[in-house]
């Protein structure tokens, strides 16, 4: 694939990341880009002009002088100074992803990496060398400095990588897969870590495994209406069209072409039978309700807001996927170095705070469905627990409901944002930091919950759907979500331990293979 610095889609990159075997080439417009910048950069310090980062120190000591003689020593300072990550290693798709986003900022030709450098960086991918990261301690505000140095450590022989599935030191990789180390010059050293691509390349990866779990949750919704008898009407289009959230539309179109040929759901001719019947001479008690809870039939309004959302922050990523956001840029259109500020990640740090939230929300209508399906008094005829067998002698599905409210608690607790949490550090030249990275990272462990609480919801749906009439009145949709989960939860008539069916459950959902049951009409899902 060409990361041409332009036109990379987070959907790309995140297939690039979960797909080693692809590979990365430079196109020649990207090598003449490259080398310009290059060149310009090195007419300026032949010039005598004082660029930061380039005839100076940096941070703290920017107010320092360097001549071009110590620039060697001075970048690999730099990388080797800011490297104080800890914790567990980041992932090696987000780490693919990382580098992935950092090659295509790097080949839009404003950071003056030399050629040979970017060749270099380019192999190390291609070679399948993966920096070790740890994942805390990025400040996400000159960019992700941390992550990306031990990067460019490696890139450099310094430091240690994965290579061939064991970590050795980055020296060994480089020599086994026949890469020479880089040698540093002017500025390269904060070219490969002044920016925001950590973020960026991880959040990539969340906002296409989160298209595909808001997808998968509205297949669940659809079932979970079905197993507490929920109504049609309010997902018929002619609502949302006077309240026109692009969201809401997609999401009331998606639910109304699942539900189409459901037999379990109650269609408005059943509602306008039902309502023929009941007299209006007096007051009186109804036997069923006209309208469904919120959590049934507000359902659009609510998932509405969570797929407007991630349209919103998938736009934002693609942005800054496809920008150059290093300090200072050496811009050949312009003839010019430029002082800026572009590494700062708050584009990111807001972005990945929103996604943590409307995920967090996606899961509390999933909660609330559950506990209804659960609870008899709100379940419209299903048994308490959903323990239609020796109810008191079994506990049914009362026990999984323990572990789902459980997370449910600890993904609230969560959502406090963290693109507010600035610090001031480098003797206050750093003065606002937007800790995108951590942002990034909490997004992850919301979403890692989030396979959960869907994995629960729809194992008590499918146990709902046979205690009414059966798999065979479900939607062809959702029956086909039903046979997917049943090959891995049997409907359960005895008490067993619920870690094994919600884990097995879980990694279905986050495999998208639900996806595989969309209705033929698949426009709500087309976004």
């Amino acid at each position: 694939m060409i990361l041409d610095g332009k036109t990379v889609s987070v959907e790309s990159i995140a297939e690039m990341a979960r797909n080693p075997e692809m590979k990365v080439e430079i196109s020649p417009e990207i090598e003449a880009r490259v080398k310009a910048s290059r060149k310009l950069l090195n007419e300026f310090v032949d010039s005598g002009r004082v660029i930061y980062g380039v005839t100076t120190g940096v941070g703290g000591f920017v107010n320092w002088l360097v001549p071009p003689e110590y620039q060697e020593r001075l970048q690999n300072n730099m990388l080797r100074s800011v490297a104080s990550n800890v914790g567990p290693l980041l992932e090696d798709d987000f780490v693919r992803a990382t580098m992935l986003a950092r090659i295509n900022s790097l080949g839009r030709g404003a950071s003056a990496i030399a050629f040979e450098n970017y060749e270099k960086y380019v192999a190390m991918y291609n070679a399948g060398i993966l920096p070790c990261i740890p994942e805390k301690g990025s400040l996400g505000a000159s960019g992700d400095l941390g992550p990306l140095a031990f990067v460019g450590m490696v890139g450099t022989g310094y430091w240690r990588a994965k290579y061939q599935g064991k970590i050795i030191p980055a020296a060994d990789a480089l020599k086994k897969a026949g890469i020479e180390p880089m040698r540093l010059g002017c500025k390269e050293g904060l070219a490969l870590m002044n920016g925001t691509s950590a973020m960026v390349g991880v959040g990539s990866c969340l906002i296409s495994d989160a298209k595909k779990l808001i997808k998968s949750n509205l297949l669940i919704s659809a079932l979970s209406i079905e197993a507490l008898r929920g109504k049609v009407m309010p997902f018929h289009p002619a609502p949302h069209e006077n309240k026109p959230h692009p969201g809401q539309i997609k999401a009331a179109a998606a639910l109304f072409a699942t539900l189409a040929d459901s037999k379990m759901a109650v269609q408005d001719e059943e509602v306008e039978e039902w309502l023929k019947k009941i007299g209006t001479g007096k007051p009186q008690g109804l036997d069923q309700q006209i309208e469904d809870a919120y959590s049934i039939r507000a359902t659009p309004q609510i998932l509405g807001p969570v797929i407007d959302t991630t349209k919103f922050v998938e736009q934002t990523v693609e942005i800054e996927l496809n920008s150059t956001n290093d300090n200072p840029l050496i811009l050949v259109d312009y003839q010019e170095a430029f002082h800026n500020a572009n590494f700062h990640g708050q584009y990111m740090a807001n972005g990945m705070d929103q996604m943590s939230i409307v995920l967090t929300t996606l899961c509390n209508l999933s909660d609330r469905r559950t506990d209804r399906m659960l609870d008899p008094a709100n379940s419209a005829g299903l048994p308490a627990f959903l323990c239609k067998e020796d109810p008191g002698m079994r506990l049914g599905l009362m026990g999984g409901q323990f572990s789902s409210t459980s997370i449910m608690a600890e993904l609230r607790s969560l959502c406090v944002p963290l693109s507010i949490q600035t610090l001031p550090t480098t003797g206050d030249f750093q003065d606002h930091v937007s800790m995108g990275l951590i942002a990034a990272r909490r997004t992850r462990d919301i979403m890692r919950n989030a396979y959960y609480i869907l994995a629960f919801e729809v194992i008590c749906a499918c146990q709902g759907a046979d205690q009414r009439s059966g798999p065979d009145d479900l939607s062809s949709s959702t029956r086909g979500v039903y046979e997917q989960v049943r090959e891995l939860v049997p409907y359960l008539d005895y008490d067993m331990p619920f870690t094994d069916p919600i884990e097995s459950v879980a990694e279905m959902i986050q495999s998208g293979a639900l996806l595989n049951c969309l209705p033929e009409d698949t426009g709500g899902f087309d976004w």
